[in-house]
């Protein structure tokens, strides 16, 4: 008896927003465009959607997002947060809506600057068997010298660091749903979604494609908060600060032996020791070391009183566009 073909698949496309007022004239139609040539070539279901997470912006976003779920009813969602928790958060509120009402789901910024015709190939492996499809960058011409070089230092980093994540792989991803509710167990207040995939799924493939450049709007990730989300994601996954101070308080005290016995030695040679530099440079090492020590101990008993306060993660303030609403 022939095998009946897989109905088509609900897609999701979860996209977070803040202050984005100037691109959504652009992103909603591109990423309309996008669903209606995977549901003509039967890639994904009629009932495929968009969703637009409003992440506490303070321009129009919001009003252009309602307006666009009264113009495409059900085809256009949005969700609106109750304040801005930033990107990753955001994120995931987008992605929790979605579970349990796709198939599968694709995250990916409102700049469009992620390719949204890769989306058709990240079904089609999807449709093969992969859980979980990354969207990898195949180069990085179009950031600055500086992006590019600390964003590869970035991703070396977190390697030497013991933390397992995709080169160039940023939010642009496709999850199914068996992946959509395993990331519900994830509850953690300091999520750092990027470095999640490997522990969510063993059927994880890559895509690789180009990333263009911004359009219209600003960037929303300035150096601070690259750097800022840098910091959360590997003091979120890797306890290797931790054992460097170990290491470097081994180096100082074998350094300070060495010194030690200088002194000791130059003592009983009768030859006489400069006063100052002989304690003034030692105790700022010392100073300093204590000082960064005492900072990344810090920032991990910090995570842990934000864990201990279980706060929720995003608060929903208002959905538009659901049709079971």
């Amino acid at each position: 008896m022939p095998s009946t073909p897989n109905p088509p698949s609900i897609l999701a496309i979860v996209v977070p927003c803040y202050n984005e007022e100037a691109m959504l004239g652009i992103t909603v139609p591109g990423l309309l465009n996008a669903l209606d040539g995977m549901i003509e070539s039967g890639l994904c279901a009629m009932q495929s959607y968009i969703v637009l997470v409003d992440d506490g912006s303070r321009d129009a976003t919001w009003h252009l997002i309602e307006d666009a779920a009264t113009r495409y009813p059900g085809r256009v969602r949005g969700v609106r947060l109750a304040s801005n928790v930033g990107h990753q958060a955001a994120l995931l509120s987008g992605l929790d809506y979605a579970t349990g009402r796709c198939d599968a789901a694709v995250s990916i910024d409102a700049d469009l600057q992620d390719d949204v015709t890769v989306i058709a190939r990240m079904i089609e492996a999807y449709h093969c068997g992969a859980q979980m499809v990354l969207g990898v960058r195949e180069c990085r011409a179009t950031d600055s010298w500086f992006k590019r070089n600390t964003a590869e230092g970035f991703y070396r980093l977190m390697g030497a660091m013991g933390v397992e994540m995709t080169h160039n792989h940023a939010d642009f991803r496709l999850m199914s749903d068996r992946v959509l509710r395993n990331l519900r167990e994830f509850s953690e207040i300091n999520l750092f979604l990027r470095g999640l995939p490997r522990l969510l799924h063993k059927e994880v493939v890559t895509v690789s494609y180009r990333r263009a450049e911004r359009v219209a709007g600003e960037t929303k990730y300035p150096l601070r908060k690259m750097l800022a989300l840098a910091w959360n994601g590997i003091t979120s996954f890797s306890v290797v600060p931790l054992r460097m101070i170990s290491v470097m308080g081994a180096l100082v005290f074998l350094v300070s032996l060495v010194l030690s016995a200088y002194a000791l030695f130059g003592f009983l040679s009768g030859s006489t020791l400069p006063g100052w530099a002989s304690v003034v440079i030692p105790l700022y090492l010392l100073g300093g070391l204590l000082m960064l020590s005492i900072g990344v101990v810090g920032e991990y008993v910090g995570k842990v009183f934000l864990e201990t306060k279980r706060r929720p993660r995003f608060l929903v303030d208002q959905i538009v566009g659901d049709p079971d609403d």
